[in-house]
């Protein structure tokens, strides 16, 4: 499986389980000139700006790890694109990551809620 086809999949994992958990989809691969959010969310009053990271195996480290302070600061500038852009300045937000470890005997997915603050440079 390439690069690409991992990530394609573990989106749509986490679609999956992000649904079943209550959140409501807004928008999946929001790109502006900031950069991208995989998936921007509604959980209650709340916009979740989420980052997926799939992987195989551990031996790079668990996928959260991959979400390094530069993705945290892209991120960033997209979410504050994102709620400028929707008049939305004045929302409650935060950034949640998903981390998907694809297994033979099943995946393991976890879901971080909050797992940064909003980060400037």
């Amino acid at each position: 499986m390439q690069k690409k086809e991992l990530g394609q999949k573990g989106e749509e994992i986490a679609l999956r389980f992000l649904k079943k958990n209550g959140y409501r989809i807004l928008q999946k691969n929001y790109v502006c000139k900031m950069g991208e959010v995989d998936i921007v969310a509604r959980e209650k009053d709340t916009f979740a700006f989420i980052e997926v990271k799939t992987r195989r195996s551990t031996s790079y480290g668990p996928p959260q790890m991959a979400v390094n302070q530069k993705k945290q600061e892209q991120l960033s500038k997209a979410a504050l694109h994102f709620l400028k852009k929707n008049g939305l300045e004045e929302a409650k937000a935060r950034f949640d990551v998903v981390a998907i470890l694809l297994g033979p005997r099943g995946d393991e997915i976890e879901l971080i809620r909050n797992a940064f603050d909003l980060q400037y440079t």
